[in-house]
């Protein structure tokens, strides 16, 4: 199955404690590499979301944001340094004794001091906590589906580029058989009409002759690049039809066929063969620029 590596997805999920947003966005990756920035009251979610994600994809990289916007008035804590307030006390106090200060302590006075007071933010209840997580894992759960179908809908795409190229390069191959059928032939006329020109001046053994010319002609012979390259072929069809991930596989058939198309270039002769050749790897290029982008 093609599916593309490369997607975005947003998903919002809402209460009336809290607003969660969540984006993924992929890109390619050799393997599956699952980032998260959020909260970090969320971090014991993490396994979970990760678990999520990790089962819409199979490789990619995979950037997680989530944020989380409260709808709740927070609730706070004031803690008093009463240690603090009675060392500054006792201060003051030896202070008014050598009239360096006037008049008493007052609530304004200690707030001045960030020692004296400390205020801060409640923790969440276990049960606001159960109620947000529950919102988060839904949003990512939401915007993973999404990312799947963006990432299907974009490997349809892929796939019908590939194959037009696919065929593409298949005609061509089979183009260079033609050609390098026709070269053979031609070789062989050649050789056979050098021999006769030669065969005046120089006597020599017919059957060692014609052997040699048989065997000048069989180095140009490709027919088993081609019968390899056709098999390639049928073996993109295959997994491009399976349903599993198959980028992998299919780099690895392109640097395959990429190798049969440069032996044949380098044994067939022909006047069209070189042209031929050129066109075959042109394409195969621009189809492994493609795979990249295969899951």
């Amino acid at each position: 199955m093609i599916t593309s590596m490369t997607g975005f997805a947003a998903a919002t999920r809402e209460d009336e404690q809290a607003s969660v947003s969540v984006t993924i966005r992929a890109v390619n990756h050799r393997h599956l590499d699952v980032q998260f920035r959020m909260p970090q009251s969320l971090t014991a979610l993490e396994g979970e979301l990760r678990a999520i994600v990790g089962g819409v994809a199979v490789r990619g990289r995979l950037d997680v944001s989530v944020s989380v916007q409260s709808r709740l008035t927070p609730e706070v804590e004031v803690e008093f340094n009463e240690p603090f307030a009675k060392a500054l006390g006792v201060a003051l106090e030896q202070a008014r004794t050598q009239n360096l200060v006037s008049g008493a302590l007052t609530p304004g006075d200690l707030l001045r001091f960030p020692q004296a007071l400390s205020i801060r933010e409640k923790a969440t209840d276990d049960s606001m906590a159960s109620a947000i997580g529950g919102l988060v894992k839904a949003a990512v759960d939401a915007a993973a589906q999404d990312l799947r179908t963006m990432r299907s809908t974009e490997g349809e795409h892929l796939r019908r580029d590939l194959d037009d190229r696919r065929t593409l390069v298949a005609d061509l191959v089979e183009r260079i058989a033609v050609a390098a059928d026709e070269g053979r032939v031609a070789l062989e006329q050649r050789l056979t009409e050098r021999v006769a020109q030669i065969r005046a001046d120089v006597s020599a053994d017919e059957t060692a002759v014609a052997q040699e010319i048989v065997k000048w002609a069989a180095r140009s012979d490709i027919s088993e690049e081609v019968a390899r390259f056709r098999a390639h072929v049928s073996h993109w069809q295959t997994l491009a039809d399976s349903p599993e991930p198959c980028g992998r596989k299919l780099d690895f058939l392109l640097q395959e066929m990429n190798r049969e198309v440069n032996t044949m270039g380098s044994k067939a002769d022909g006047l069209r063969v070189s042209e031929l050749v050129i066109g075959a790897k042109a394409e195969l290029e621009k189809m492994r620029e493609q795979v990249q982008n295969v899951e």
